[in-house]
């Protein structure tokens, strides 16, 4: 039934498009020759041991999903082929199938064949499909505890691997994220992100606070984002993604925020001039299931799927810094301007009177969790 939920979903995507060592001289008598043979010997009888062993253990693991039906999972991204989301998706696939020898296996869909990200949430909450790998700012309206990603700045001075700790490892916050994905029907597999964030593009040069005032920028259709935005200043101004290209174009809006990836995806850089680290929001992705369908897998193959998320997290961490880099640097070479700044611009920019009235604001949408995020990040707000 699914398959055929799919292929009408697809064609209905594809109608809407059209409008990325050795050996040993046989002739020796000598005691030298019979001493090397004999360690020769041994060193071959453990190899044959360790090779015995490896194979044992490939075989129980196989075993593990011998008896078991096989299973097959939907998972559906937006995220365009070649971007840091979709490659997890296909790595995350490639994964399950390893280890399971097949018996689980992830058909994935990217690019938004299966529709945009409200789509495929609403998709997997129903169970036309199992699984949604996305950006988090879709998911607040599926799962609200997800506004502490929305707390300006609050990851800036944080690294990766604290990061990973805190979303991924055994803390409050993390307890708290799971248990509001299940009272979503979902069931959270985990965050992909390494210390990587979304940008500012501007035709201005954006080196101090002051810069930003009046600023016509273009945002996601986010109260928490746009609150950021007019709280330094700024004039946000939600716009379809679509639309953005021509109206940086056309001096309709100023400047626009994303991560350096998306940006040279669109050529933004034929259209603004400055590229200012304003660190604002995380560049994080997450993957979660249907929680009827992750309760009807077997506990092997649980255990499986937890696994193959857990080693393409670390794959992709690596690659999402890389990513980040070079398309910086690509950004650069094409004309634009890199903006850096020092730990007293995100301190001045917190400092300010609407900045923390949003993170109340935040913390009191999250039943205190925005709190939790920021005393396990070691960070004061």
């Amino acid at each position: 039934m699914k398959k055929k939920v799919i292929s009408m979903m697809m064609a209905g995507a594809m109608v809407v498009s059209m409008t990325a060592c050795g050996g040993s001289d046989s002739g020796s008598t000598t005691a030298a020759a019979g001493s090397s043979a004999a360690a020769e010997t041994t060193v071959a009888a453990a190899d044959t041991t360790a090779a015995a062993a490896d194979s044992s253990e490939a075989k129980n693991d196989a075993d593990a999903y011998t008896n078991l039906e096989p299973v097959e999972l939907i998972l559906a991204d937006s995220a365009a082929k070649g971007a840091a989301g979709s490659e997890f998706d296909l790595l995350l696939s490639e994964k399950v199938g390893e280890i399971t020898g097949g018996k689980l296996t992830i058909d994935a869909h990217v690019n938004g064949d299966l529709g945009n990200d409200t789509d495929i949430l609403r998709q997997m909450q129903s169970g036309d499909i199992d699984m949604v790998g996305s950006q988090v700012a879709p998911i607040v309206s599926f799962v609200p505890e997800i506004a502490i990603f929305d707390l300006p700045m609050v990851f800036a001075t944080v690294d990766g691997d604290t990061i990973d700790q805190v979303l991924n490892g055994d803390s409050d916050t993390h307890k708290a994220l799971n248990t509001a994905f299940e009272n979503a029907g979902f069931h959270l597999l985990g965050f992909l992100q390494n210390a990587t964030f979304r940008l500012t593009t501007s035709n201005s040069n954006l080196e101090k606070l002051e810069d930003f005032k009046g600023l016509q920028i273009r945002t996601m259709e986010n109260s928490n984002h746009m609150a950021f935005w007019t709280a330094i200043g700024a004039e946000p101004t939600p716009l379809a993604w679509a639309e953005v290209y021509f109206a940086l174009q056309s001096g309709t809006i100023t400047a626009e925020e994303n991560a350096a990836d998306t940006i040279v995806g669109a050529n933004l850089n034929e259209v603004q001039k400055y590229l200012a680290e304003t660190n604002h929001i995380l560049y994080v992705n997450q993957i979660s299931i249907n929680k009827d369908s992750w309760d009807a897998l077997d506990p092997a193959y649980q255990a499986a799927l937890e696994q193959a998320v857990t080693e393409a997290i670390a794959e992709m961490r690596e690659k999402l810094v890389t990513i980040d880099s070079d398309n910086k640097q690509l950004l650069q070479n094409n004309g634009m301007t890199l903006i850096t700044y020092d730990k007293s611009f995100y301190e001045e920019v917190l400092a300010i009177d609407g900045v923390k009235e949003l993170y109340s604001q935040i913390d009191t949408d999250t039943n205190g969790l925005a709190s939790t995020l920021q005393k396990e990040l070691g960070v004061n707000q």
